[in-house]
């Protein structure tokens, strides 16, 4: 069995083509992450497509407890990918409430309920694809450099995509990846939980930068946007409240990162 009791996968060979949903925080906040993704992925030969009508997964609608609302968001992303491509998400958040929940969503419609079962077989988080089905490994071409990794709760519980995150980076000759005391909690993002508890959140955030800073890493590395930015805000407020006008714990999307350490500077000879 797979995470949260979900079937074991069977991973197909590398696709000539794929999907991709950005989703609505790289889309909004970080759009690096996004292009990246798609560099990494046409970098192995793989076409992307991207549906221009794409929203919200419905997660934060389906979390905060409004199942119908949940149920039009998602409505609308079934019908988006129509070729039998795999559909890769950059995100362990979006990927597990597209592979994991839309199912459910739509248990009681037997048309609906199949539509949201066969696009969840396709759906894949992208460090799970960079992984299994496209078997990533390409030479590190930076610096000597230590980082901390950070996995959103949905990463680890529902897809399972902290191992495989772990994994890339330790492919990466001269990333020395360190370990937080903290590493199986909550950054305290949570998506609307950050909105409707600011106070719990912060506390949590509080703690976990703590940690990772106690590990002495240069920087924090996570395959989930939400949590990248409620960490290193966090950090940079700590900086600014200390009078410090450089980030002293800077952080990147998983995507970014594997692209800027693998990929040559321009105008190097191959």
């Amino acid at each position: 069995m797979g995470p949260f009791g979900a079937a074991a996968r069977t991973y197909p060979d590398k696709p000539s083509d794929v999907y991709l949903f950005a989703t609505c925080l790289i889309d909004q906040f970080t759009p690096q992450a996004g292009l990246d993704t798609v560099r990494l992925l046409e970098r192995e030969g793989i076409r992307m497509h991207y549906p221009q009508a794409q929203t919200c997964c419905g997660q934060p609608a389906h979390s905060s407890g409004y199942p119908d609302e949940a149920r039009a968001v998602a409505r609308h992303q079934l019908n988006l990918f129509d070729q039998l491509w795999p559909v890769v998400v950059p995100s362990g958040s979006c990927g597990g409430m597209m592979r994991l929940h839309y199912p459910h969503l739509f248990a009681d419609d037997p048309v609906l309920h199949a539509k949201a079962q066969a696009l969840a077989e396709r759906v894949f988080e992208l460090s799970e694809f960079l992984v299994h089905v496209v078997n990533f490994k390409h030479e590190d071409l930076g610096g000597d450099c230590t980082v901390a990794l950070h996995t959103s709760c949905h990463a680890r519980r529902q897809m399972g995509s902290h191992e495989t995150s772990a994994a890339l980076l330790q492919t990466l000759a001269q990333v020395n990846v360190v370990e937080q005391s903290r590493i199986e909690e909550c950054c305290g993002f949570g998506g609307t939980f950050s909105l409707l508890h600011p106070e719990i959140s912060e506390a949590i955030v509080t703690d976990k930068v703590a940690s990772i800073r106690d590990t002495g890493a240069q920087c924090v590395v996570s395959a989930d946007c939400g949590c990248l930015l409620n960490i290193t805000g966090r950090a940079a407020r700590q900086d600014e409240l200390m009078g410090v006008s450089e980030p002293t714990l800077p952080g990147e999307h998983l995507a970014s990162f594997l692209w800027n350490r693998t990929n040559p500077p321009a105008g190097a000879k191959p």
